[in-house]
């Protein structure tokens, strides 16, 4: 089969549909992948060398006010062209790429945004759409918890669904008509589900009880994607955690911040006061140069998978594959989220009491302290070792999704013979 990978995002977004590519194309598929400008030397580390541009640099994106202030627009004018503006960029190039690379291609995977793009090209072809989602971005009624019937939770989603279309609407009636496909009233959700996309649900059911039930088994749950790939670090970070007491990991991903060094003295002080050690991965942070006490290492990437079972605690972002790297390693986790599906995580790592949660711009030494101290509770720390022992393992998502994918562009060449 050939099969057409296009994903737009941050890292996060990428290295799952990198890991299912790597997968299908070590089953013999012929594979290829177009993903964010940015990212293309990323994918090229696992084999991927021949990967195309994809839309514009995430980083970027995520650096920008539409993303990390959205909030602080208070002129409604404002917030929807800052909207549009963020959404829509890039547009017309993952059109093009997209079209070029699937004109005779067996299906398309895709992550969880920009749907609609990959949706419009397979229909163009015919040919069917699989996509990774990283959260429950379809309607239900736990990510809209109210005292209510589930209808309620549903039309919510319906009208964030209708509100994304308006944003996308005016790049999306281009792209149909460049494509040659007819105008369409139909929000882009629903299209995408009505087409019958193979809708892979990339992450535990264990983090949403009951949500497959509900959803009436209509979307397959695989657990989190990941490479799992080994860093430069990994050796010296291993050999650093040994010399003393287990650490707590920090570390932020792609998420930039006002003041990295300011973080770095809070983490640096709230661990001094509570007799911890501090592991903190720069991530797109700025710190090669800033001095640290001798309780604290500053260190590039770090391979979640190995790093974090030998932690006490780990404090992040709340992306969805942190998220569920630190729930696998069994430890207990603090979420200060910053945007975009964060909050989201945040909530249920809260819920399932398995760590607790706060948004990154309101953290103080104070409630950093206070937070530590509520996840490193024995009673907390027995429930996440007890959750993380019962999720699915990297090897198992990747192949699940992997056989997913298979069967949805095998059961479409069976159909139009």
């Amino acid at each position: 089969m050939k099969i057409v990978v296009a994903v737009h995002g941050t890292r996060g977004d990428v290295e799952p549909c990198a890991a299912v590519a790597r997968e299908l194309r070590t089953r013999g598929h012929d594979v290829r992948m177009a993903v964010p400008p940015n990212l293309i030397g990323f994918v090229g580390t696992v084999g991927f060398t021949d990967a195309v541009p994809y839309g514009v640099d995430s980083q970027k994106q995520v650096e920008s006010d539409a993303f990390q202030n959205y909030w602080q627009f208070h002129n409604p004018l404002t917030v929807v062209r800052k909207a549009v503006d963020y959404y829509t960029a890039g547009w017309s190039e993952m059109n093009a790429a997209l079209t070029e690379l699937a004109a005779d291609a067996d299906i398309i995977l895709t992550g969880t945004t920009y749907q609609e793009v990959a949706a419009n090209v397979a229909e163009r072809y015919g040919i069917p759409l699989a996509a990774l989602h990283y959260f429950p971005n379809r309607p239900n009624s736990q990510l809209i918890p109210v005292p209510a019937p589930r209808w309620v939770a549903k039309s919510g989603f319906a009208v964030l669904e209708w509100g994304l279309w308006r944003v996308s609407k005016k790049a999306e009636d281009e792209q149909r008509r460049i494509l040659g496909l007819p105008k369409t009233g139909v929000r882009s959700a629903k299209r995408v589900v009505d087409s019958g996309t193979c809708e892979i649900q990339a992450y535990d059911e264990l983090f949403y009880p009951g949500l497959s039930e509900e959803w009436n088994g209509s979307r397959a749950f695989t657990g989190a994607i990941t490479l799992g790939l080994q860093t430069e670090t990994d050796a010296e970070v291993t050999s650093w955690i040994a010399s003393g007491t287990p650490p707590i990991y920090f570390g932020f991903g792609s998420m930039p911040v006002q003041s990295p060094a300011d973080a770095v003295t809070m983490i640096t002080e709230v661990c001094a006061e509570l007799g911890e050690r501090a592991l903190i991965s720069s991530g797109v942070w700025e710190l090669d140069a800033m001095p640290h006490a001798e309780h604290v290492k500053l260190v590039g990437a770090v391979n979640h998978a190995a790093i974090f079972p030998t932690c006490r605690a780990v404090v992040h972002h709340g992306g969805a594959g942190t998220t569920a790297a630190g729930a696998r390693a069994g430890v207990p986790t603090l979420v200060l989220w910053v945007s975009a599906d964060q909050p989201v995580w945040a909530r249920q790592v809260k819920k399932l009491r398995i760590g607790t949660s706060q948004r990154f711009t309101r953290i103080t030494k104070k409630s950093l302290t206070e937070a530590l101290r509520t996840v490193l509770a024995p009673d907390i720390v027995e429930r996440a070792r007890e959750f993380g022992a019962r999720l699915a393992t990297p090897e198992q998502s990747v192949a699940k999704a992997a056989d997913l994918i298979e069967q949805k562009a095998a059961a479409a060449q069976r159909a139009a013979r």
